[in-house]
């Protein structure tokens, strides 16, 4: 239990942000999923993830060598699709 009100607000902040940013890594794991998934991967859910990636990323919510490393992944399998 927190000791100072501040404290207890500051609980409070953590715990509805590490409910949005979950919710936010949830939902790029599934995109990544439908995007893996098929067999000629779309070039707009593509570009749909990678944005995604990147507001996550720049917002703190993973990490921006992880990000990076996705998103590089992605432009990979895009261009084998392309070829």
């Amino acid at each position: 239990m927190a000791n100072t009100r501040s404290a207890a607000k500051r609980a409070r902040q953590t715990v509805k942000r590490s409910l949005h940013n979950r919710s936010v890594v949830t939902r790029l794991r599934t995109m990544q999923k439908t995007v893996r998934s098929e067999q000629t991967p779309n070039p707009e859910q593509i570009r749909a993830l990678i944005s995604a990636i990147d507001k996550a990323a720049k917002r703190g919510i993973i990490h921006e060598n992880a990000a990076n490393r996705r998103k590089a992944r992605l432009n990979k399998a895009l261009a084998a699709g392309a070829k």
